[in-house]
């Protein structure tokens, strides 16, 4: 896309596993370079409290696994239309405001852009799915409200918003030389979102571009609950999910649920949850998982556990199986996963994506055979069972992989100079 100027105003794709910042300059590429060189910034905050210090992406990530103590956030935009949006958490002796956290990172975000920038950004188009909260539109509408005063409290006057999906349309499209019918397949680490769109270098001309839209849906699934569901099915029964106690119930699973969910994980280091547990090991009848268990919580080490996991669905969506290093929770513990695993405890989580992408095209009025292509983007949208299932329902269109971590905030870089010049 050619630029004659560099643009007022920035886009902002705040994700759940990593943000982006984009930004139109003539001659150069549109993502502003966030760390160390890299146009990613993985959204994690960790509040190291031996150094009382407070470190973001890949840094807080490397002093936490270094063993630092202190309070690992990670998959913060989850935290948007959940009920833990209104409450508190403790970090270095205070209680802070979820809001106020994620005020914190939006403000880096900035802080690092207007920095590699070189200039101030007053002017902002954030990135947003088609749906923070499925089927429950007054909930939706008050996650956006929420993440807007989010940003405006960060120093942007004037703040937009543009759906993922679209964004990434509009990334696509630079690169087009004819018209296409493509479905947008968006699969981040928090959703899934779909936008069918007319896209050419023409149609890009167009500053009101709602008659190519036909249609845009979504399903609060992503890589977050890939994790989930591989951790429960394959690693949880190691520290005694599902097992039995002596009186004949099965081990309560709420503590594994919070484990295996990034943004509950500190919720199982709490005093409460503790003793808890200390109650169900004495009736316990695997008391060596139970160990394991007890040593995770004690070190705080659930993001790094979560991270084992995370890790090892990636290396499925490539190999038959993998192998975990599991020493931080008994020596020389070793454990394999398998793909079939993966695909075994995932099995609803895909046809619930095939079951929207079906309703999407259904409700647009659009045959199959009409699709040209399906460009995917999203760090999820690696895993095959995934893509598998969409090819299926559009088998005549051609597959695209974009950008899988930047489509998304190049686009919100189009609109933002689209919107604001």
């Amino acid at each position: 896309m050619f630029v004659e100027a560099p643009a007022r105003a920035c886009g902002i794709d705040f994700g759940t596993s990593n943000s982006t910042v984009g930004w139109l300059r003539p001659g150069l590429p549109p993502l502003l370079a966030l760390e160390d060189g890299n146009i990613t910034l993985p959204s994690v905050i960790f509040f190291n409290a031996e150094e009382h210090t407070v470190s973001v992406g890949r840094a807080g990530l490397n002093e936490y696994l270094a063993g630092y103590e202190g309070r690992l956030m990670r998959a913060l935009k989850s935290l948007l239309g959940s009920s833990l949006m209104e409450g508190k958490t403790e970090v270095q002796g205070r209680s802070l405001p979820y809001m106020e956290l994620l005020s914190q990172f939006i403000a880096e975000l900035k802080r690092r852009a207007e920095t590699t920038a070189g200039r101030p950004f007053d002017q902002v188009v954030i990135g947003r799915p088609v749906f923070f909260v499925d089927e429950d539109t007054a909930a939706d509408r008050k996650a956006q409200d929420t993440l807007e005063a989010i940003v405006r409290a960060t120093g942007f006057r004037e703040v937009s918003f543009q759906y993922e999906p679209i964004a990434a349309a509009y990334h696509y499209e630079s690169q087009i030389a004819r018209e296409e019918l493509v479905l947008i397949a968006d699969i981040g680490g928090g959703t899934t979102d779909f936008s069918l769109i007319r896209l050419s270098p023409q149609r890009a001309r167009r500053t009101d571009r709602r008659e190519d839209l036909l249609a845009n849906g979504g399903v609060h699934i992503g890589g977050t609950n890939f994790d989930r569901q591989l951790s429960l099915a394959g690693v949880m029964p190691l520290l005694g999910y599902r097992s039995q106690l002596k009186r004949g119930l099965e081990m309560p699973s709420s503590h594994y649920m919070n484990l295996a969910t990034w943004h509950t994980i500190n919720q199982a280091y709490t005093r409460r949850t503790w003793a808890e547990l200390q109650e169900l090991y004495l009736d316990t009848r695997a008391p060596e998982a139970m160990d394991r268990l007890l040593k995770l919580i004690r070190e705080r080490a659930g993001h790094w556990l979560a991270i084992q996991v995370e890790e090892a669905k990636i290396a499925l969506s490539a190999g038959a199986s993998v192998t975990l290093h599991l020493d931080k929770l008994a020596p020389d513990l070793r454990h394999t996963l398998s793909r079939i695993e993966f695909e075994q405890a995932s099995a609803q989580l895909v046809e619930r994506i095939g079951t929207t992408l079906s309703a999407l095209l259904a409700n647009a009025g659009v045959n199959c055979e009409a699709v040209d292509t399906v460009f995917f983007t999203g760090g999820a949208s690696g895993v095959p069972m995934v893509r598998e299932r969409i090819a299926s329902l559009l088998p005549q269109a051609r597959c695209i992989e974009g950008d899988l971590f930047g489509s998304i905030g190049a686009g919100l870089a189009v609109e933002a100079q689209r919107r604001f010049g």
